[in-house]
């Protein structure tokens, strides 16, 4: 039957006999007949109640503890459930994914009316995952408030799925984790002190393998601080461009521009001359200028200037043509300035005005518009920072742009220390991409061999976790799967912030990587 957006379905069971859920005895004994109603999946954006008439049965074993019971339909109904088995499986996958808020508004989508508290007792309601020992582990910890509370996750690296999340990293909480699932046999993990310490305590026979992305993160750290100690050099120098345009405007006086030519065309050059040949047609004959004026209708000084000029071209000239500029004693010094690379004109004129010139800004714009296009220059290349150069260093080659290794080689060859520093990165790579752990103590002896204190320190670090990281650059286990969980956990805990939902993230990690969601 349909109402509006509601389609409402009428039933009833039809099976005889119904399994007591105590003692699981059969009996067809009817105690009373009730409606339940349902709410299912929609049907073409409508939302479906189920009106489903049941039975309540009596149990035939006298023994059973359970008097009653209602008969339930496989599929279709669950005890004390309001709604059917497909929409409850459905909103459980849907909390398992989104959780609260953004669970419920995407039920709205799904025309299921559900609220974010309900979704999160789904959760809590759903059975733990069965725990698991693996192999080979993965340590590794996650903020769950970046700055304040941490905790650990395990992963098994060879499947790539987290096992089990603790609620801090200390050292006392992993080694009891590990104490409880024996087994492990290989641990993966950074170069944390105190998982170091947990795992040969709670997993002794175990085999630690230092992660190979900490381990490159680390060195790429000790890479920045040098760096950072050569900064200075990593500008290009100064004069390079400014020396050659320099010695241009010492050789060679900017010449003003020509002087220019009288009018040929266009009205005001045709009335000048058709004036200029009416005034002297009449001088010709004799009449006066005050004459000439009234009959052409001119005023007396522009009759005047007609007269006393020998062609209309005297006229057309510009009347400053030659004269000197207010801006000549300060050309020097802003040839000076343009040479170093200054081509900003309001900059320039603040400066020469700090110096006494007296002009507007105007005229200093229109010099440096000519000086643009004499004496362009190119626009001076940004130093690179020191995350660039860093970037450049720790990067593979193949994977610079030809600028990118042009700039690192005239960096490298005004900066020894850093020339040094990239020939121990690249021996270092190959040393991990090739699996060559047995050739750290040479590559480390190299290093202490070079004044390069930010190495010195990362090469001390090494050795204090030296087993690891051997086995981290000769064995093929990484617990790289680790930082892509940290990404998905982000995710997960974004509505349940602190340590009180600890156990609410905890299940839908570990349901998410069962296949739940």
């Amino acid at each position: 039957m349909s109402e509006g957006e509601l389609v409402t379905v009428r039933a009833r069971t039809g099976a005889e006999q119904a399994a007591c859920p105590a003692c699981g005895t059969l009996s067809s004994r009817v105690h009373s007949r009730y409606v339940r109603r349902l709410a299912d999946s929609a049907v073409g954006g409508r939302r479906v109640l189920i009106e489903l008439q049941v039975r309540r049965l009596r149990c035939r074993e006298r023994a059973c503890r359970q008097a009653t019971f209602a008969e339930q339909v496989d599929g279709l109904t669950f005890r004390h459930g309001r709604r059917s088995a497909g929409l409850q499986k459905v909103l459980e996958r849907l909390a398992v994914m989104l959780a609260g808020r953004a669970g419920a508004r995407f039920a709205e989508v799904l025309t299921a009316q559900v609220s974010k508290s309900t979704l999160l007792r789904l959760i809590r309601r759903l059975p733990e995952p069965e725990p698991t020992t693996p192999r080979v582990l993965g340590v590794d910890e996650f903020a769950l408030r970046k700055g304040h509370n941490y905790g650990t996750i395990l992963i098994d690296i060879e499947t790539r799925q987290p096992i089990d999340l603790l609620p801090d990293r200390t050292t006392t909480t992993v080694a009891r984790w590990l104490a409880g699932h024996p087994g492990v046999e290989v641990i993966c993990r950074d170069r944390s002190t105190a998982f170091a310490e947990a795992g040969r305590i709670g997993a002794p026979e175990a085999v630690h393998v230092a992660d190979r992305w900490h381990i490159w993160s680390n060195l790429s750290e000790a890479v920045e601080k040098t760096v950072v100690q050569h900064r200075a050099l990593l500008r290009e120098p100064h004069d390079c461009a400014a020396t050659p345009i320099s010695a241009a405007m010492k050789t060679m006086e900017l010449q003003p521009h020509a002087a220019p030519g009288p009018r040929t065309a266009g009205r005001l050059s045709d009335r000048i001359r058709e004036q200029h040949t009416a005034v002297h047609a009449l001088l010709g004959k004799g009449v006066g200028l005050r004459a000439i004026g009234r009959d052409l209708g001119l005023a007396r000084n522009t009759v005047r200037r007609l007269a006393y000029s020998t062609s209309p071209d005297e006229l057309l000239v510009g009347q400053w043509t030659g004269r000197t500029s207010i801006l000549d004693p300060y050309k020097p010094h802003l040839h000076e300035r343009w040479a170093e690379g200054c081509t900003v004109a309001r900059r320039l004129f603040e400066e020469i005005r700090a110096r006494g010139y007296t002009g507007g800004e105007s005229v200093v714009k229109k010099y440096v518009a000519r000086l643009r296009e004499a004496f362009p220059l190119d626009p001076p290349r940004k130093a690179p920072s020191v995350r660039d150069v860093t970037g450049w260093l720790t990067r593979r080659p193949d994977r610079l742009t030809d600028d990118q290794v042009q700039r690192l080689k005239e960096i490298l060859a005004r900066c020894p220390a850093l020339e040094r520093t990239a020939h121990h990165v690249r021996a270092f790579a190959e040393l991990m991409n090739n699996r060559q752990g047995h050739a750290l103590d040479q590559w480390m002896t190299s290093v202490k061999a070079d004044d390069l204190p930010a190495l010195h320190t990362f090469v001390t670090g090494l050795g204090q976790d030296l087993d690891a990281v051997v086995a981290g650059l000769s064995l093929r286990y990484s617990s790289g799967a680790v930082e892509g969980h940290n990404i998905k956990i982000k995710m997960l805990k974004r509505q349940m912030f602190g340590r009180a939902n600890f156990d609410l993230l905890r299940k839908r990690v570990l349901l998410s990587a069962r296949g739940r969601s």
